[in-house]
């Protein structure tokens, strides 16, 4: 029997806790918060999307980062298997559109919970309010963790479960990177994965709060045309560009590209010609007004006088003289609705980060430290990240659940 030291207390830390525990591990998890799964709490805007209902072979087309690392960790631990943990300790799932899975109360307290209990269930010794600031070593070996209060915790394993630097105010500011990077371990300058991406357009004000469904977006290099990202699906605008789940998924091509520009096509379901025959009708059928008039039955409210603007269509032409040279156009308008990618936005307001201990330095089959005997790794403090769609935390939970089991 083994003692544990836990440091983090996320989907990781919680994991990595109660696999120890249940090896039979006298188990101790130190968290810097008051509580346990501060980010966990808000994921999902609350709702907590926990894994997906894909098939755990296709997760790894939605990893960019490090994918083929999280082999024995998927493998180990299946997106199955959460539920089924969770579904064992009283929380009911359900699976929504595009196969995330949530709980079917969507309060992302009963995940927390269920871990929560679980800990307790199996003695493991929950510590709040722990800032670690240094670890204590030995022959390249791990003793203890000193705690900003001069208290010494001693252990014999230990597994860092840190989190990024994304959300910071949840208690994930990157004081993990620190730790590892003390103990020799090399850091992916971190990014911020899923995130927001600004454009240059000042008239992207004019759109803050409007939601589109059912849109596709491209983002591509400016210099080859070369299309690096593609999707269908939700996006949001802001004050100072663009949001939502298919722009946040996007955002790691931003991160990782320079020069590239983003489009939108309102109308992806129609082609050039079917989309001038439905603008045509909806001429004819308010051939008396005005262009800035005719739109409606096409767009919603909010977007009709930036797309009249960016036209180059007078305003107050009637729609029976307009020429099919400026309604070619207007088509091309709607289907490419086109941005000036200014950067992403900062990475406190990330979900996830992008970066961290470089994966090199740690065995993907333990989770185990190459560079020290005793310390181990789970979650988001690795160079991992995924897209949008619960298979974040499901990589936290199966690293954790793989580290946990060394033990």
């Amino acid at each position: 029997m083994a003692k544990v030291v836990v440091i983090g207390g996320g989907p990781g830390g919680m994991m990595v806790a109660v696999t120890a525990s249940k090896n039979k591990n006298q188990v101790i998890l130190l968290e810097k918060n008051e509580k346990l799964g501060k980010k966990l709490f808000i994921t999902g805007k609350g709702r907590c999307n926990v894994t997906s209902y894909k098939d755990i072979s296709e997760f790894f087309q939605y990893i960019p980062t490090n994918s083929s690392f999280l082999y024995s960790a998927l493998y180990s631990f299946t997106n199955i298997d959460t539920m089924n943990f969770l579904e064992e300790n009283g929380v009911k799932l359900k699976v929504e559109r595009g196969d995330r899975v949530f709980p079917v109360s969507d309060k992302s307290s009963d995940i927390i919970r269920a871990f929560e209990d679980t800990l307790i269930k199996n003695n493991v010794k929950l510590k709040f309010n722990c800032d670690v600031r240094k670890f204590i070593t030995e022959d390249n070996e791990i003793k203890g963790v000193k705690l900003s209060s001069g208290e010494i915790i001693y252990g014999d394993k230990f597994v860092l479960c840190t989190g990024g630097c994304s959300y910071p105010q949840t208690g994930s500011d990157g004081y993990g990177y620190e730790l590892a990077r003390l103990v020799g371990h090399s850091i992916v300058k971190p990014k911020g994965a899923l995130v927001p991406i600004e454009v240059q357009e000042s008239w992207v004000k004019e759109l803050q709060g409007l939601s589109l469904k059912n849109v596709e977006v491209k983002i591509y290099s400016e210099n080859s045309k070369k299309v690096l990202y593609k999707d269908f699906g939700e996006m949001l605008f802001t004050h100072f560009g663009l949001s939502g789940p298919i722009i946040l998924t996007g955002s790691n091509v931003v991160n990782r590209n320079d020069n590239v520009k983003i489009s939108i096509n309102l109308k992806p379901a129609l082609t050039q010609e079917q989309l001038d025959k439905r603008i045509r009708n909806d001429f004819k059928k308010y051939c008396n007004k005005d262009f800035k008039n005719s739109l409606d039955d096409l767009l919603p409210k909010k977007l009709i006088d930036v797309i009249v603007k960016l036209s180059g269509i007078d305003p107050i032409k009637k729609v029976n003289l307009i020429t099919r040279e400026e309604r070619k156009e207007l088509v091309h308008l709607l289907q490419n609705l086109t941005f000036n990618i200014k950067g992403t936005r900062p990475i406190a307001e990330a979900i996830v980060t992008s970066g961290g201990v470089d994966v090199k330095e740690v065995d993907p089959s333990t989770m185990g430290s190459k560079k020290v005997s005793n310390l181990y790794f789970a979650g988001e403090v690795l160079d991992l990240d995924a897209e949008t769609g619960g298979f974040n935390i499901q990589i936290a939970l199966s690293t954790g659940y793989l580290a946990g089991m060394d033990f």
